[in-house]
């Protein structure tokens, strides 16, 4: 074995090891000498062959680093060696030897090749690595390095910035941007969700969702403010806000709930403010209190500031609300424009569904607020008994509440039912307890009326009076709180709406400052009698009305005629009429007294309270027209009613003027307190309504034949009823208006069946004056003593035409002497006249119908005697015709009748009484005719029936 080795040793072989240990650095890489690879060349180089050869080597020898192949052979030598074994098996290793060494010696020469490139290569990338990879590679990491800083320092100053959020937020929501705080809300929120992978802020999204909760909360808040005092930049941020959460239809769900809310908190406090003010104490049991029950509370002495305050308060309200609705016209109109790309289209379409729900909800909830103010001011209003209220405070309740409702109609065209008919039901109560007291009163004034004049300026007009001012500012709406009804004869006008008049400032229901001077009626002369240059400026006086409304003016119209207006007349016949009128104090002031004032005062009132508020138009009407209906009746009851005299036949009571003065006497007057001078609270239910009839005065004397029985207080009596019949007549186009169209035939029927009937109380109450003002009685019995069955025709007239002339001539200086005190208008005089002649006509026929025996020549006197006393009659008074002039005439030219004509004239004059038909029949005719003729003339004048008239 040794052998072998040593001769492996000379042969230049080695160990496996030795060769590995020797191939490691490329420098001892053994290359094969020439002879070696000459040797090898010889081998055969049959690839196959070579194949097979390598093939043919045993597995063992490619198996581990450690194996070492000597030994591997020398152990497998025999025992017994043979050389040319030996050397055919060396030959063979030689094969497999050269045959794995082509293949070894390729790789090597490849290796080597490649050890080459890799040297080049290293030595060319040392050099790169110096010049760029460590210079420019270096700025770029250093670069990249920096940007990565850079993002994370960005990061923390935003996480930073995330968690002061909270402080910034409070701050814009002290200074109420809201919609800065939800956008700067929302972006932190984005945000947040973007460094969520941060352990830092993994909280901070429910923390800034808990405050968004919170904003919205203040939001709110905020939108509630806005139904009490409304700020347009205010408001316009809340909206804004609630547009960027997505809630602009919840918005208007909430503000609807707070207008509601602030209706109620308003008026609650309002009206407890004043009950515990008036309490005067710190109970809290008003508190909690329901506003209904809390309104029972209020005292009369602050019901009118509350109910002032709560308007006031409930004005703010609405006029929130109309601006609210103003601000989303205006929006609506501003954002309503087209939009170009597709996205704002779509936020467009978004936008229109808000507008348009916002749009049906404001408009419906204007009913719905205006319902809910009603109801409180119903509460209100029901919560007291305002039936013992003075008048002028009742006033200023109905002109706040008609007020209100003129609010209301312009606000939502409501007709305000509820309040109507609450106060409607409060008024109706007041009305009626206010209307009674007002009759027992003039009831008093009349009893204590001693019916002397109340010195009037001669101007006198009503609208000069304090209760008729509101007719003439009807035309200016700002002048008055209450909308009255504006004349169709006024200026038309475009009004502004309260909502315009107070749209940034100002408080409709404002009370204003009260002005004394154009309260101050200056009505009253100064000492009963006007001066010469107020006569001299009557004639201006006519014309000077500009500043009457139109519905007190009227032309003056004759009581006698009817049909002569002032103005058509001429300056001429105006002082013909005024010299023939017994005007001796020098003054046309209308005759009025006291009474008369404060009745028309009454009616100014009662048609202020009418105006204000028309659903009891009718009821205040009808209490109108008692007013006229008592002073009417007791004027009659007073001077014209005298059984002895209305069965004169003269007609003193017109058919219609009695059935007035019987439908007064059974609907207004109560006969059982007359008779049994019961109290009225004791009488049955319909007496409630009615009045006991009034007494004259006892200072009042009618039965003193100096004061022609009382002529002057009859004078003013009569006329002071006329002149309030004129008064009404001047006002019949106003209360027109205001009645209800059912009711109109009520109004015409009292106008033209008892207003116009107040000047034809003038015959019955002058008769009386004109009846016993002359001696008739002495007359017929002068005219009794005068011898008529004379012979020869006279030349002078009778004693009694004298004596009557002279009674008339009497009559007419004492006429002048009442006048000194009280001014008689010509119609007055002329009614008198008209009535002392009627009588002194008929006293004639009557005298000359007792006449036994008469001759032609005695008619001949009779006619003579009569117009001697209308000669000198004419002298005595401008009435013209003479009045039954005819009457006497025709009388006397009677006696000249034939039998066939005296049975015509019985049929057709049935003027004359049965006695004077008779006288004709048996004087005039006399022998003329036989004893069966005459009993059948006097038959026909028993059957002649003959109606009184």
């Amino acid at each position: 074995m040794q052998k072998i080795k040593s001769l492996m040793s000379r042969q230049g072989l080695k160990s496996p090891q030795e060769s590995m240990a020797d191939l490691s650095p490329v420098e001892s890489l053994r290359i094969p000498s020439k002879e070696e690879l000459r040797e090898l060349r010889e081998q055969p180089i049959d690839p196959q062959a070579e194949q097979e050869i390598i093939e043919s080597i045993e597995e063992v020898y490619f198996s581990t680093d450690s194996f070492d192949m000597v030994q591997h052979e020398l152990e497998k030598l025999p025992p017994e060696l043979n050389l040319q074994e030996l050397e055919e098996y060396r030959d063979k290793l030689k094969r497999q030897q050269a045959a794995e060494l082509e293949r070894v010696t390729a790789l090597q020469a490849n290796l080597q090749l490649a050890a080459v490139i890799c040297t080049n290569a290293r030595r060319q990338l040392s050099m790169s690595k110096e010049g760029f990879t460590e210079a420019s590679l270096g700025l770029l990491s250093n670069q990249r390095r920096r940007q990565l800083l850079t993002g994370l320092l960005k990061s923390l100053r935003t996480i930073k910035t995330l968690q002061r959020t909270d402080v910034r937020l409070s701050e814009m929501l002290e200074e109420e941007d809201y919609p800065g705080a939800i956008q700067l809300c929302l972006e932190c929120q984005k945000a947040a969700s973007t460094f969520k992978h941060y352990s830092c802020i993994s909280e901070l999204n429910s923390k800034l969702q808990d405050t968004l909760e919170q904003i919205e909360e203040q939001l709110d808040v905020a939108l509630s403010k806005t139904c009490k005092h409304f700020d347009v930049s205010h408001y316009t941020k809340v909206q804004l806000a609630y547009t960027l959460l997505g809630k602009t239809q919840t918005a208007m769900d909430q503000l609807h709930m707070h207008f509601t809310q602030a209706i109620h908190n308003t008026v609650f406090q309002v009206v407890l403010g004043y009950v515990e003010l008036c309490a005067g104490n710190a109970d809290t049991k008003f508190q909690k209190m329901q506003y209904k029950d809390l309104c029972t509370h209020i005292t009369l002495d602050s019901y009118i500031p509350c109910l002032t305050d709560l308007c006031k308060a409930l004005w703010e309200v609405m006029v929130s609300y109309h601006r609210t609705m103003q601000w989303h016209e205006e929006h609506d109109k501003h954002e309503a424009t087209p939009t170009a790309d597709g996205a704002a289209a779509a936020e467009s379409d978004d936008s229109v569904v808000d507008r348009s729900y916002v749009k049906k909800k404001l408009e419906h909830g204007l009913t719905r607020i205006w319902q809910d103010v009603q109801l409180k001011v119903k509460a209100y209003i029901l919560g007291t008994d305002m039936s013992n209220f003075k008048y002028d405070d009742f006033i200023v309740v109905l002109d706040v509440i008609s007020r209100l409702m003129q609010v209301g109609e312009e606000f939502c065209g409501s007709k305000s039912e509820v309040l109507q008919e609450s106060i409607k039901r409060q008024s109706v109560n007041y009305f009626k307890n206010y209307h009674r007291a007002r009759l027992e009163e003039l009831r008093m004034f009349l009893e204590n009326e001693t019916w002397e004049l109340c010195p009037v300026k001669s101007n006198f007009n009503i609208a000069q009076l304090h209760e008729f001012k509101f007719m003439g500012q009807c035309r200016s709406p700002s002048v008055s709180p209450s909308r009255q009804a504006v004349s169709s004869a006024g200026p038309v006008q475009e009004e502004l709406s309260l909502f315009q008049q107070y749209h940034q400032e100002g408080n409709p229901f404002e009370m204003p400052a009260e002005n004394k001077e154009e309260e101050t009626e200056d009505v009253l002369a100064s000492n009963g009698y006007e001066s010469d240059e107020l006569e001299k400026s009557v004639y201006q006086d006519y014309d000077s009305d500009s500043d009457v409304p139109e519905e007190l003016k009227q032309d003056y119209v004759d009581e006698q005629t009817g049909d002569v207006p002032l103005k058509s007349a001429s300056r001429e016949t105006i002082r013909s009429k005024k010299k023939s009128d017994y005007n001796l104090n020098k003054t046309n002031a209308p005759i009025l007294t006291n009474t008369t004032l404060n009745v028309i005062r009454l009616v100014g009132k009662y048609m202020q309270m009418m105006n204000i508020l028309k659903p009891i138009a009718f009821d205040v009407i009808h209490c109108v027209s008692q007013l006229f209906d008592y002073y009417l009746y007791a004027v009659y009851t007073f001077f014209g009613r005298n059984d002895m005299y209305e069965s004169s036949g003269l007609g003193l009571i017109s058919s219609r003027l009695r059935t007035t003065l019987n439908r007064i006497q059974e609907s207004l007057i109560d006969m059982e307190a007359v008779a049994e001078n019961a109290p009225v609270h004791g009488a049955a239910e319909d007496r409630k309504e009615k009045v006991p009839s009034p007494h004259l005065s006892q200072l009042v004397v009618l039965t003193n034949s100096g004061t022609l029985y009382g002529l002057a207080q009859r004078v003013v009596a009569t006329e002071s009823l006329v002149f309030l019949a004129e008064q009404f007549e001047s006002l019949q186009s106003h209360l027109d208006t205001m009645m209800p169209a059912a009711k109109k035939p009520f109004l015409q029927q009292f106008y033209s069946q008892t207003v116009s009937t107040a000047s034809e109380l003038r015959k019955p109450i002058y008769w009386v004056v004109a009846a016993k003002a002359i001696d008739y009685e002495q007359m017929l019995l002068l005219m009794a003593g005068v011898k008529w069955d004379i012979r020869e025709i006279m030349s002078q007239h009778n004693v009694y035409v004298d004596v009557l002339l002279k009674e008339f001539e009497d009559f007419n200086k004492r006429l002048q002497d009442v006048s000194r005190h009280v001014r008689i208008p010509l119609p007055v005089s002329n009614v008198l006249w008209e009535h002392c002649i009627r009588l002194a006509n008929r006293t004639l026929v009557e005298g000359y119908a007792n006449v036994k025996k008469c001759s032609n020549e005695g008619r001949a006197l009779m006619q003579l005697d009569f117009q001697q006393f209308l000669m000198k009659l004419e002298k005595l008074t401008d009435l013209r015709p003479i009045p039954d002039k005819e009457f006497v005439e025709t009388y006397i030219k009677a006696y000249y009748l034939t039998e066939n004509d005296m049975e015509q004239f019985i049929k057709n004059h049935r003027e004359y009484s049965m006695k004077q038909l008779a006288n004709l029949v048996n004087v005039c005719l006399g022998s003329h005719i036989n004893k069966k003729a005459r009993q059948k003339l006097l038959a026909a004048i028993d059957d002649i029936d003959r109606p009184k008239r």
